[in-house]
């Protein structure tokens, strides 16, 4: 137990330290999808964009917020957005589960967990890494404007597009 508890405030320690705050630049990344096509923040300048980092392919949590940003996908394009999803997994992992659950956005792999430490969403421990559930949404000038923590997968999508739209609806 004490093992256990260690770990998670040395992740937690980790973590917090260098957090990013709402109105920073968002960082740029450039990743392969489950298609092995780079994508960019940069090409989506001028557009809404959701990153959701999550732990792991095909686990239970990350199917059902997947298929969620999945079944959301129309109501995200139609407010001028664009969804990724991004994990320390590979891009052949991705492509299965993408296949396997239908989704219609792109799942970057971040496989050196770069990216994901850039957004403070990754926990190393020893060789061990995993993307933390955390969600970004940043505006058509790069800037992160709302940032979410440790979400609940089962009801976090209705979340992010409520204060999408009330976002969008603010800067009209």
């Amino acid at each position: 137990m004490k093992k256990k508890i260690l770990i998670l405030t040395l992740m937690f320690m980790s973590f917090t330290s260098m957090a990013l705050s709402v109105g920073d630049m968002a960082p740029g990344f450039s990743l392969p999808d489950q298609n092995n096509e780079n994508k960019t923040l940069h090409q989506h300048r001028g557009q809404w964009v959701i990153l959701y980092f999550y732990p792991m392919d095909d686990t239970p949590g990350c199917t059902t917020e997947a298929c969620s940003f999945r079944d959301a996908t129309d109501r995200i394009i139609s407010n001028k957005s664009v969804v990724y999803g991004i994990s320390v997994d590979s891009v052949e992992s991705h492509k299965i589960f993408s296949e396997k659950n239908q989704l219609s956005f792109s799942l970057l792999a971040d496989t050196s967990g770069s990216v994901s430490k850039s957004y403070n969403s990754l926990a190393e421990f020893l060789n061990w890494k995993v993307a933390m559930r955390n969600t970004f949404i940043i505006n058509p000038e790069g800037l992160i404007v709302k940032k979410y923590l440790g979400v609940d997968p089962t009801t976090h999508v209705q979340k992010v597009l409520k204060d999408l739209m009330t976002l969008q609806a603010q800067t009209s």
